[in-house]
């Protein structure tokens, strides 16, 4: 049996975040209901934020309630404090994550608060998921890099990772919301943070800006992690980050994850039909690469002819 990874799509909310297109509730639930029939299980679909920072967004509660309900798909949504997660579960969300920003400068700039004002939202937030029965997964955002404050030092991410794992998370995620690092970065940084989180399990999510996407995955698949996010078309970016474009594309991913032997369930070839899809409403050519070539050897399901 081969080794399974799971694939986390953020393309309806982590990608649209920061279009300047702003797409209505039946396109967002369109992209949605394909990428589940193209076999994604898991997938951030919403963020439960201010409409106001973050327009694109303003209709979470909408979008949750039109889902498609299927066996074995997850649905999660962002929280950013505790008002966010009354919503979340009102909404009848499965799965929240919400963020710790590894730098004050960026805090302050992505959700207005200090690093150290974040871990305390955090843990507000991890309890009362408890409460509410549902899974809380945490974020350390711009973990390999700061746009304001530069290099961040891998002991400050650790230090806050150790921090995060007695508060009852199910999963911590190492963000590169810039995309800054490079693949030893990554595997460091993956080693030093599982000996200081213990048994919880890690995620990551990378962005491609400076081409280093996909490369830092296979590090981090090299390192043990078993789950990565990824955005299809590779459409997104963070609103709050100068130039923070390009999540790495699903398609991208599952194209060296799958070349490499690894399991995922999902059809590469619906997911690039996805992207094409989604650059009409978006108005805009979807920046993944493997969309563009297609697979090797060629197939007819798999390049859209």
């Amino acid at each position: 049996m081969r080794e399974h990874v799971q694939i986390v799509e953020v393309a309806p909310r982590d990608g649209l975040q920061s279009q300047p297109t702003l797409l209505d509730t039946p396109t967002k639930l369109e992209l949605i209901r394909r990428l589940v029939d193209a076999g994604i299980r898991r997938m951030e679909v919403v963020s439960f934020v201010n409409p106001k920072r973050v327009p694109q967004m303003a209709d979470a509660e909408a979008v949750v309630a039109g889902l498609p309900r299927r066996q074995g798909v997850t649905y999660v949504g962002l929280v950013l404090n505790v008002r966010g997660v009354e919503r979340a579960v009102a909404a009848g969300i499965d799965e929240i994550n919400c963020v710790v920003v590894v730098t004050d400068t960026f805090g302050q700039r992505n959700q207005g608060q200090t690093t150290e004002q974040c871990l305390g939202t955090a843990k507000e937030i991890a309890a009362e998921g408890a409460r509410a029965g549902i899974p809380v997964s945490v974020t350390l955002s711009a973990a390999f890099g700061c746009p304001f404050e530069g290099e961040v030092p891998p002991a400050r991410v650790v230090d806050l990772a150790a921090r995060l794992s007695v508060m009852g998370f199910n999963e911590i995620s190492l963000a590169d919301t810039i995309g800054a690092a490079g693949p030893s970065d990554v595997a460091r940084l993956v080693r030093d943070v599982r000996r200081a989180a213990g048994a919880i399990p890690l995620r990551c999510h990378f962005h491609n800006t400076r081409n280093t996407g996909v490369a830092n995955a296979y590090a981090a698949l090299l390192e043990g992690v078993r789950v990565l996010d990824a955005s299809c078309g590779g459409v997104g970016g963070c609103p709050f980050a100068p130039a923070a474009t390009g999540n790495v594309a699903t398609e991208d991913l599952l194209y060296m994850i799958q070349r490499m032997g690894f399991e995922t369930g999902i059809d590469i070839g619906r997911v690039m039909e996805t992207a094409r899809w989604l650059e009409g409403p978006l108005g805009t050519p979807m920046p993944a690469m493997v969309t563009r070539a297609g697979v090797f050897p060629a197939k007819p399901n798999a390049v859209g002819t």
